[in-house]
């Protein structure tokens, strides 16, 4: 529990004043209450003096030494002002009350606003920071985590947040008002406060008791909503195939007993926070009883009605601070329990490292050279002794059965993930010697899935290159073939697409994506499959704008389809992670290997 507070204390840094101003306000609204027991033990003891002739330093005999010295000036100063002095001492004693309560509630509220502030501040921090990392993880990470534990975890840091506000004021104020409140007894009822204080442990076995079934369904019930967050998210995004399959009604169910699980650990939660305060305050209840029966009977010293009042305000207002400290510790179980993911999440390294001193990399005009690369996912090898150079402005064509490890090839290039061996050049530039950041910019990638947000067209091309203007956004929309069918539109440029891009067509689709490709007017041209979704006439268009994109870039194609590769200058034939061919087109079919089976298959009609 205390390393989660440290955790959340060091990412207060940037907030250290806002901080230390809680904290201070935190410490003397805890020492206000004390303040306001001995106000009101003033006030009784002056209404009700215990002789007639009571004056003023008898009746504030006991007060500390800064008020007894304000209400004498106070009472000094009327005096000469021709006013009765018992009046003034009167009036200024009892509105301490009020004051001593201002003061304690004027505290009280900059406490917690200025640690909760600091709190929000630094779980918004968590989550950018999050968020951020997660972007930067490697490929592999993301095909091992589900999305929707990635978005679960990131959700849970508002919990986070109420645990650490809550902590944060308690944590401060509580044993502050606990520490004085016991020190103000001491000093004004020593035998009595030691007599309750033996009592005092006895009151905190419930808590005790149920301090492990609260550790035990604060770490089920952060897993169960992780798993409901998966549940959700596989759902929705695959609705389609909830509906087309009749599944609404087993996807229901599935969600209400993640739902109902969910529900019986947080009463479980309930129950082990709330029982323990309850017997907690009967059991204090019993222990005053016991005291009135003692001052009425066994008591050797006979308190005076200030005296008395002190002390029982005081063993009441202990209770809150102790109850707080209790449901605090509660709210860190539960907090801690789900923090735990959150920070082992940003404890990830990325299996991509960057270089220390990155080497500038030109990719213009440079060959794309793959020298013997071995690689595995895991224990399963997809490629063996890859070597392949792709030379500047041509198009390379990988062709092979799925699974022949294409896709592969250019997500090495990409450096969504490192080979174990061997070694990939831009330039005579090995790729893991420049920053990620400056490689992907000089590359430009077409996908099968085509990836759209759910934004206006004209955003969703220009985040080829942010920046980019409206005349080059256009004037890439009308290389892409893209232009006639997005100003047929009510809204042109500005219409909104919808999730994923679901108000446009296939073909639409990847023309928007190949007029973001020619906004970024990369070097390298990375086509994966780009056609083999598409119907025969979406195709054509396509096929033309990439055509288009092509011309004066290196091209690395991968394709199902083998007569969008014809005119390729190179053919390279995969076959389980090995290159079996190489060639044009011609000389492959002429060979009559892998290839001229392959081409057979698809034209044999």
């Amino acid at each position: 529990m205390f390393k989660f507070l440290l955790q959340g204390l060091a990412l207060t840094k940037p907030y250290t004043v806002r901080l230390v101003a809680g904290i201070l306000c935190g410490v003397l609204a805890g020492i206000a209450n004390p303040m306001l027991m001995v106000s009101v033990k003033l006030a009784i003891n002056t209404v009700f003096p215990s002789t007639d002739a009571a004056q003023t330093p008898s009746m504030l005999s006991s007060a500390p030494g800064f008020t007894r010295r304000f209400v004498e000036w106070a009472s000094g100063w009327f005096n000469a002002s021709g006013g009765e002095a018992s009046t003034v001492v009167f009036a200024l004693i009892v509105a301490l009350i009020p004051l001593t309560m201002l003061l304690r509630s004027g505290l009280g509220y900059l406490n917690v606003y200025l640690m909760n502030w600091v709190s929000m501040r630094v779980i918004v921090d968590l989550r950018v920071r999050m968020f951020r990392h997660v972007l930067g993880l490697g490929s592999s990470f993301f095909s091992r985590v589900s999305t929707g534990t990635l978005m679960s975890q990131l959700q849970a840091a508002d919990s986070i947040q109420h645990a650490l506000g809550n902590a944060w004021v308690t944590i401060i104020r509580e044993p502050i008002t606990v520490v004085s409140l016991v020190a103000l007894l001491l000093v004004s009822q020593t035998h009595l406060t030691l007599l309750c204080v033996t009592v005092l442990p006895f009151t905190l076995l419930p808590y005790v008791a149920y301090a492990r079934r609260l550790r035990k369904s604060a770490k089920i019930l952060a897993q169960q909503i992780s798993d409901q967050g998966k549940l959700v998210h596989e759902s929705l995004s695959g609705y389609r195939i909830l509906k087309a399959y009749n599944l609404e009604s087993k996807a229901g169910d599935d969600f209400e007993q993640t739902s109902r699980l969910g529900a019986n650990h947080q009463m479980r939660i309930i129950r082990s926070g709330e029982l323990p305060s309850g017997i907690m305050e009967i059991l204090g209840a019993v222990g005053i009883a016991v005291f009135f029966f003692y001052i009425k009977f066994w008591s050797p010293v006979k308190l005076q009605p200030g005296d008395l009042m002190q002390f029982i305000g005081s063993i009441f207002l202990l209770y809150q601070p102790m109850k707080a400290l209790i449901r605090l510790h509660n709210q860190l179980e539960q907090a801690r329990a789900i923090s735990q993911s959150v920070f082992a999440l940003i404890e990830i390294k990325s299996d991509i490292v960057e270089p220390e001193h990155p080497k500038p990399l030109k990719a213009a005009d440079a060959d794309v050279v793959f020298e013997h690369i071995q690689f595995s996912y895991d224990d399963k090898p997809v490629l063996h002794d890859f070597s392949l150079t792709v030379k500047a402005g041509h198009l390379v064509a990988l062709v092979g059965s799925s699974g022949a490890g294409k896709t592969t090839v250019t997500n090495l290039l990409l450096r969504f993930h490192d080979p174990q061996a061997g070694k990939i050049t831009i330039g005579g530039t090995d790729i893991r010697e420049a920053h990620t950041r400056d490689l992907r910019t000089q590359m430009a990638v077409v996908t099968q899935e085509t990836v759209l947000f759910n934004d206006n067209i004209f955003k969703n091309i220009a985040l080829g290159r942010p920046g980019a203007t409206r005349e080059e956004v256009i004037e890439a929309a009308r290389h892409a073939y893209a232009h006639d069918f997005i100003t047929e539109k009510t809204e042109g440029y500005d219409t909104i697409i919808g999730e994923k891009g679901a108000m446009l067509s296939g073909g639409q689709r990847q023309r928007i994506a190949i007029a973001r490709a020619i906004v970024r007017n990369a070097p390298i041209l990375i086509l994966d499959e780009a056609t083999s979704a598409l119907d025969t006439e979406s195709e054509r268009a396509v096929q033309a704008a990439l055509e288009e994109l092509m011309v004066g870039r290196t091209t690395i194609c991968i394709a199902h389809r083998l007569s969008t590769i014809q005119r390729a200058d190179q053919i390279i034939v995969m076959d389980q992670g090995r290159i079996v061919e190489t060639g044009t087109h011609a000389e492959l079919v002429q060979k009559g290997g892998v290839y001229r089976r392959l081409y057979d298959l698809q034209f044999a009609q």
